[in-house]
């Protein structure tokens, strides 16, 4: 024997019997070795360090500002093999979080976020919209071309709300005036810098 024994962080949203397995969170590790990390350039413990090849280390404080920052930018990246992930935060090429459950680190509330949006950025790349009702969100895949929208209540999900595909007011006849109005306000701006 070596006198060598290694600890590996796991998963513990789902508790385990000595029988099952966890998810390794490989990522998650002691900062024996005092590394800064990447963006607040603290020396902190435990650490994500990074899979790019320069193995960047994160605090978790700043891993969890980091993902919050990029689900509110709905900027997370889709790979389709694993879904929806973050790269390393320098850039990194091929750093993708390869075990989607570090992001459970995050927290209930926003993991729940997390997926949230991964099902949302499904249906919208599917060609199919969110219902615009504060609360509702619901994911809808209307025929192509149809304008009018049902958010169909049922099932505990849907609202009801009858809505424009294009303009995401309450359904209306003809051309969307949210549009005409920005299109309106912009023109006039455009008048006004060539009138000065």
């Amino acid at each position: 024997m070596s006198g060598r024994c290694e600890f590996y962080f796991k998963c513990g949203a789902h508790p385990t019997s000595d029988n099952e397995t966890s998810v390794s969170l490989n990522l998650i590790t002691t900062n024996s070795r005092c590394i800064t990390c990447i963006t607040c350039t603290d020396i902190r413990s435990p650490v994500l360090v990074f899979q790019c090849v320069h193995r960047h280390v994160i605090c978790l404080d700043c891993f969890h500002l980091y993902c919050v920052t990029m689900l509110n930018d709905r900027q997370f990246i889709h790979d389709p093999e694993l879904g929806y992930s973050l790269p390393c935060v320098a850039g990194c090429p091929d750093s993708l979080i390869k075990e989607l459950h570090h992001f459970r680190i995050l927290g209930e509330e926003q993991y729940n976020r997390y997926q949230r949006y991964g099902a949302e950025e499904c249906v919208l790349q599917m060609g199919g919209v969110l219902c615009p009702t504060p609360g509702c969100g619901a994911g809808l895949l209307p025929e192509p071309g149809v304008r009018k929208i049902v958010c169909e209540p049922g099932n505990g999900i849907g609202c009801g709300f009858v809505f424009c595909r294009e303009c995401k007011e309450e359904y209306h006849e003809g051309e969307c005036s949210s549009l005409l109005t920005y299109f309106q306000c912009t023109s006039q701006e455009i008048m006004w810098v060539w009138t000065e």
